[in-house]
């Protein structure tokens, strides 16, 4: 019986699953569904899935990809490490400009702006539920946020009822930190487009592919503080192909300015070095793996659900990156015939990954261009002898699509002596034992952080740490019946020593 398939799309995307010969279906009679997010958020919780159907999205994806969630997430997952202990870790969480969401911490933003009145105070308004630019204002006096306040982007709370007068639900924004000293080339503001693959998030699982785009501006950047005009020039600041289609300098032929990514760093390469440039890779490949170490205990697990996103992210004339948003629906439209090369090949790998005829063995590293690079709370790094610390940014290799995990080494025969005997003696013990003879009577595990396999500090029920005057008997009753008996006893004891003294009294 061949596979069957759903999707509302007419782009790569129908491109591939009908080169792959599966059949397409209407109805809840699918094996896979390629989405909108729209229907994913009406439709996801009210019907049931069968265990073999797999779904694009995960019902709550918004909390990585709207802006304003985005940013609530990163801040907490920093707060979270600054609180356990986790310092060093926690100041690699500075890769989003300041940022404040808008009308509810306008009073907050407004200090903050007039402590930076004068020199380079640039911001950039972004509202959280629009896409291609939509929206976008960059401004340095607050005079400019004043009139979008006046104005006030009013909607009506029941499209439905357009009888109905309006209230006043403002338009939520994110205000930023606008990132004035952009790395240019050729003189022109640029982002990268990047594709990531979560295929689970308990264990979170992540591949990410080596191949994406550079998405160029048509007009020449200058700093946004010379004049009034290069403020409101969008076509200056924004690298959304659907702003750029508007100039008088847009080249259909090379999608508007696209760059494969591969030739940037090979470009980079020659002017940097190869130690610079992997070091700046390096540095993306974490913050993108941080944004879902921030967001994993967050989004619904569900087997039935992978998410393929879409990262814009942009580096400074430090070779500093910068996260600009997350895509929980990158566009599979492709406007040139490298552009759709990249996608098909991408989209192909893809439904590779997600395995949905049962031809993988699971222990796969490499999959077409996608390489593995987080599972079980372990880092993937590339193989032995590569020249990079990521493959982000090389070539799509050409070999044998699927690549496996090589076996590990079994230890020394010595090594594998000792193995046996401790394992042994362990067993005994376990049988032998009363205190761990079932997981109830065992003490509980410690909670782990959503970070790369942090700890947090132990504490106790009531929220006292470790150590704390009622932690003795507590640990007594975590050991187990037998253990927690004296101390139980010993309580008894006093309660009843206090009873016959007040009597006596």
């Amino acid at each position: 019986m061949p596979t069957t398939f759903r999707t509302s799309f007419r782009n790569v995307v129908y491109d591939v699953l009908k080169a792959r010969g599966w059949k397409e279906t209407e109805g809840m009679d699918w094996d896979f569904h390629w989405a909108e997010k729209e229907w994913v958020t009406e439709f996801m919780d009210g019907i049931h899935l069968n265990p073999t159907q797999k779904l694009n999205h995960f019902r709550n994806h918004r909390e990585l990809c709207r802006k304003d969630l985005l940013i609530k997430n990163l801040k907490r997952a920093k707060r979270m490490l600054q609180r356990d202990g986790g310092g060093e870790e926690a100041q690699k969480y500075d890769f989003w400009p300041q940022t404040y969401v808008l009308p509810g911490d306008y009073a907050l933003f407004a200090e903050e702006f007039k402590r930076g009145a004068g020199g380079d105070n640039v911001w950039i308004m972004k509202p959280v539920g629009r896409s291609q630019g939509k929206g976008i204002f960059i401004f340095t006096k607050i005079s400019q946020i004043s009139k979008w306040k006046s104005e006030s982007r009013w909607r009506l709370q029941d499209d439905d009822r357009r009888d109905k007068p309006e209230k006043p639900d403002a338009e939520t924004y994110v205000v930023q930190k606008y990132v004035n000293n952009p790395y240019l080339i050729g003189g022109k503001k640029f982002d990268l487009r990047l594709y990531v693959l979560v295929t689970s998030y308990m264990p979170l699982t992540v591949w990410m592919y080596r191949s994406g785009f550079c998405r160029f501006s048509t007009k020449r950047y200058s700093k946004v503080v010379n004049s009034k005009g290069d403020i409101d020039n969008q076509l200056m600041h924004l690298t959304n192909v659907a702003i750029q289609k508007k100039s008088d300098d847009y080249d259909a032929s090379t999608g508007g300015g696209k760059w494969e990514l591969l030739n940037m760093k090979l470009f980079l390469m020659s002017v940097y070095g190869r130690e610079k440039v992997d070091a700046l890779f390096r540095d993306i490949h974490m913050l993108i793996l941080r944004s879902l170490f921030a967001v994993q205990q967050v989004i619904i697990a569900d087997k039935h659900c992978f998410e393929l996103y879409g990262y814009d992210i942009l580096f400074d004339d430090a070779f500093k990156p910068w996260l600009l948003e997350v895509n929980a629906g990158p566009s599979m439209t492709a406007n040139t015939p490298d552009d759709h090369d990249l996608k098909y090949a991408m989209l192909d790998s893809l439904l590779d990954i997600i395995d949905v005829d049962k031809k993988l063995s699971g222990d796969e590293v490499r999959v077409g261009g996608f390489d593995l690079v987080f599972k079980d709370g372990e880092h993937v790094g590339p193989g032995p002898g590569s020249l990079y610390t990521t493959m982000l940014g090389t070539d799509v290799p050409s070999d044998p699509h699927i690549v496996k995990r090589p076996p590990k080494p079994p230890p020394p025969p010595d090594q594998q002596a000792q193995g046996a005997k401790a394992g042994a003696v362990n067993t005994v013990a376990l049988r032998g034992s009363r205190r761990i003879s079932s997981k109830k009577d065992r003490a509980p595990p410690v909670p782990r952080l959503p970070f790369a396999g942090g700890r947090r500090t132990p504490s106790t029920d009531d929220g006292r740490p470790a150590g704390s005057s009622a932690e003795p008997a507590r640990r007594a009753d975590a050991r187990g019946p037998a253990a927690a008996r004296p101390a139980r006893a010993a309580t008894t004891a006093a309660r009843g020593s206090r009873s016959r003294r007040r009597r006596g009294a």
